[in-house]
């Protein structure tokens, strides 16, 4: 059975899933936008968490294209799959195959842990500049491709802050 796919408008602290995905930064530290809302909303432990990670796992940060998997702390979600866009035109040409990864590796690690429902935010569409339509292409064909893979997902949605954000990915996968 595929993953029921859907696209919406509301606040991804919210979401009743088993993960939301957290457009991180680097150093996995609050900041703004979905990063700092996720870090607001999950509480201090979610800071811990990912200071453990950075103790073990990332000493150098998270490399963009990878993601990291803490518990949910204060949020409804039981886990947070941190994970690092790329900075629109810093990659060398790179940046679609650094964003694709993004969806890829949350996607696998939600999978690996068998959970059964995801939330991702646009990323990169904020601070890191990733023009929006361009990315939502970017992200349905990488989930697109991931679909046949997934064994325990059962729903994967896209939430989105405000209805602009959710028409420029509709406008984006067309």
């Amino acid at each position: 059975m595929a993953a029921k796919f859907s696209v919406l408008v509301g606040d991804i602290t919210q979401q009743k899933v088993d993960a939301v995905v957290n457009a991180a930064n680097r150093e996995l530290t609050g900041g703004s936008g979905v990063n700092g809302a996720i870090h607001k909303a999950g509480g201090k432990e979610i800071y811990r968490f990912c200071e453990g990670l950075r103790a073990t796992k990332y000493p150098d940060g998270l490399p963009s294209g990878q993601s990291a998997i803490t518990s949910g702390g204060k949020l409804t979600a039981k886990c947070i799959i941190h994970t690092v866009g790329p900075m629109y035109g810093q990659h060398d040409g790179k940046e679609a195959e650094l964003l694709a990864s993004c969806y890829r590796t949350a996607l696998e690690l939600a999978e690996s842990h068998k959970l059964k429902s995801i939330a991702f935010p646009a990323i990169s569409t904020g601070v890191y500049g990733y023009p929006a339509e361009e990315a939502a292409k970017v992200a349905w064909q990488a989930i697109q491709g991931m679909l046949p893979k997934l064994k325990s997902l059962r729903e994967i949605r896209m939430v989105f802050f405000d209805e602009k954000g959710k028409k420029a990915w509709e406008s984006g996968v067309g």
